[in-house]
């Protein structure tokens, strides 16, 4: 099963093909490798009349935007009351994933639902796009990366899209030293959402790999889980990496008999009429 962010107004796929996708951001038009585009493209993308950016992809790994024309500064992208403050980053990216949509809407109308305050606590919470719109549904919400200029970001979303100061805490840090000093503290959380990377290594060396690590991250953060959890939610971008193994992850670590498990894919429509992956989740739901 696939869920597809359909409710975009400012952001749209005009085309995909040969490993890239061109996209409008508002009024910029870019285009990005992806490597879920294995098909041809009906046209030279990068000749596409109005392109203001693409991602040139270095042997040597990485790479760098080549702009057409003028130089691309900040620019913003609404949706639903929310604002956010992107720009052409390294590693192809904007500060945005417009997929995760999906799963704001679902986590939202939970919290909305819930019927009493909920403790939202966001791992690997990036720029803060789900950060933001739990807050904006009422949820006190815990925002935790290791990247301090990301947690910047979040903090500017946040401002952008009005959300009272006292609503989100804001945490520069490792995730897993986070959740071992939360346990330590007896600190618990209604509902826990995570977008852990594939690979990454932190300030000290150490080596984050997504197969390695999640299973006993999960099982970690099953410790700060409260005695009346609302939802517990992975994302991964990983290819290779199936819905059912974080189905089965928490089911090990979570259970069934207090909730249900959906797994899926997340994508985004194209103009082309086609649906483009771009990753997977899964998520326990509360059944009380």
């Amino acid at each position: 099963m696939i869920k597809v962010a359909t409710d975009w107004k400012d952001y749209e796929i005009i085309a995909t093909g040969d490993g890239q996708k061109l996209e409008r951001w508002g009024k910029l038009i870019l285009l990005r490798p992806d490597p879920q585009v294995i098909w041809h493209a009906k046209f030279d993308l990068s000749e596409y009349k109005g392109l203001n950016a693409k991602y040139i992809r270095s042997n040597q790994g990485g790479g760098r935007w080549e702009t057409s024309g003028k130089a691309v500064g900040d620019f913003t992208l609404q949706r639903k009351g929310l604002t956010f403050n992107l720009k052409l980053m390294g590693f192809k990216h904007t500060g945005l994933f417009p997929e995760q949509a999906v799963n704001w809407d679902v986590m939202t109308e939970m919290v909305r639902g819930a019927g009493r305050p909920i403790k939202v606590l966001n791992l690997f919470a990036y720029t803060g796009g789900a950060t933001v719109a739990l807050a904006k549904a009422g949820a006190q919400v815990t925002h935790v990366d290791a990247a301090k200029a990301m947690v910047e970001r979040a903090k500017a979303n946040a401002n952008s899209s009005g959300i009272p100061s006292d609503r989100i805490r804001y945490i520069v840090d490792d995730c897993a030293k986070f959740i071992a000093r939360e346990i330590r503290r007896g600190n618990k959380y209604d509902a826990i959402l995570m977008d852990p990377p594939s690979y990454g290594r932190g300030a000290n060396g150490e080596v984050w790999k997504i197969e390695d690590s999640i299973h006993d991250l999960v099982r970690e953060c099953v410790k700060v889980v409260s005695d009346d959890p609302l939802f517990f939610l992975i994302n991964s971008y990983t290819t290779g990496l199936q819905p059912t193994v974080m189905s089965n992850i928490l089911s090990l670590t979570l259970g069934e008999s207090e909730g249900s498990i959906e797994a899926y894919e997340v994508g985004l429509p194209t103009n082309e009429n086609i649906i483009l992956p771009c990753g997977c989740s899964a998520i326990w739901k509360s059944n009380r």
